[in-house]
């Protein structure tokens, strides 16, 4: 369990790191397109094709945490990703980080901690292929709700001649964009268990091709969300659906239990906690500093970050990293605008 943790942890950081070193990298590029002489400006970019390479190398060791590993103990450590992100952006990027964050991050250190101690004893049940028409329906459903609820929130700003996103916009495409993160990476992890059970191996690379899709899909959602919305609640939405959809769809769909033992059960439930809270820190550590009584807040403002412009543009605190570069590919030019 610890190892799959550990290349969980790897994975997620390479996904995050990628990500701030790509966009970094195409600072001084052209847009990315198929001509060759933008190809290879782009090959050439040594940050560029550093940070490409480290999203391929975590795209990889996430499919191996996902095949060894409960997806209920994998996905919430993924969302760790933005706490690697932070200390990154504090020693690279030269950002400063404040205090909230530096909490944020210890909480979802522990959290992982916590996860590995309880998921020791976690154990799987065989899954039935009636499951995935369940899973594709409820999700549909979901949308559907969602979606119903998204329009009519819009029709009714129009008709007030309201530009900005109202918070249950924000709120719906920030759940939209997590759900599908924590769905991929269910839906990867039960190709490997049917190709356990016995079933054909196709279903490996079918369910990953879907994994994929997911993604891309909502990366799509959550890059619409930050354009019109306010990132903090978009990302905060994301990151904390992303964990919970992994968790409650690799319960209900892929077998997974608690443990048996109250002990290993505990701190399971508590690593789940810890990474919540942590990552919402992360994500509204600024927002939540200016909410602090002006006494407190000063000492916590000593440190308080000059920028925080990554963490703005990219929140991927729970991204399933298997669509990455394909992501990349379709939206670097359009990210980089907005």
């Amino acid at each position: 369990m610890w190892e799959s943790i550990c290349l969980t942890l790897l994975a997620t950081a390479g996904n995050n790191i990628g990500k701030v070193l790509q966009k970094k990298g195409t600072v001084i590029l052209p847009p990315l397109s198929f001509k060759l002489k933008v190809i290879k400006a782009y090959a050439l970019n040594r940050l560029w094709m550093t940070g490409f390479l480290m999203d391929i190398i975590g795209a990889l060791l996430m499919l191996k945490a996902l095949a060894e590993a409960p997806v209920s103990i994998i996905q919430p450590v993924s969302g760790c990703g933005l706490a690697i992100l932070s200390v990154f952006s504090h020693f690279y990027l030269k950002e400063v980080v404040n205090a909230l964050d530096w909490f944020g991050i210890t909480l979802a250190g522990f959290g992982t901690i916590a996860v590995g101690l309880g998921g020791e004893e976690q154990n799987s049940s065989e899954i039935s292929l009636l499951d995935l028409p369940w899973l594709a329906v409820t999700v549909f459903i979901m949308f559907i709700l969602m979606n119903s609820g998204l329009r009519i929130y819009k029709n009714k700003r129009r008709e007030q001649e309201l530009i900005q996103y109202e918070v249950v916009e924000e709120i719906i495409i920030g759940l939209e964009s997590g759900i599908l993160f924590g769905m991929a990476s269910v839906i990867s992890k039960m190709g490997f268990v049917l190709s356990k059970e016995g079933y054909s191996q196709i279903f490996v690379p079918g369910c990953i091709s879907v994994s994929i899709c997911c993604s891309a899909t909502g990366f799509v959602f959550q890059t619409r969300g930050l354009k019109h919305g306010r990132a903090i609640v978009v990302s905060t939405c994301a990151a904390v659906a992303s964990i919970i959809t992994g968790v409650l769809a690799g319960m209900l769909t892929l077998g997974e239990h608690l443990p048996v033992d109250p002990l290993p059960r505990f701190f399971l439930l508590l690593g789940w906690m810890l990474i919540v809270v942590g990552v919402i820190l992360l994500v509204s550590s600024t927002c939540l500093m200016g909410l602090l009584p002006r006494p407190l807040r000063r000492p916590l403002q000593s440190s308080l970050r000059k920028s925080t412009s990554v963490r703005a543009r990219e929140p991927s605190p729970s991204t399933v990293i298997h669509a990455t570069t394909l992501h990349h590919l379709i939206t670097s030019p359009a990210k980089e605008k907005t």
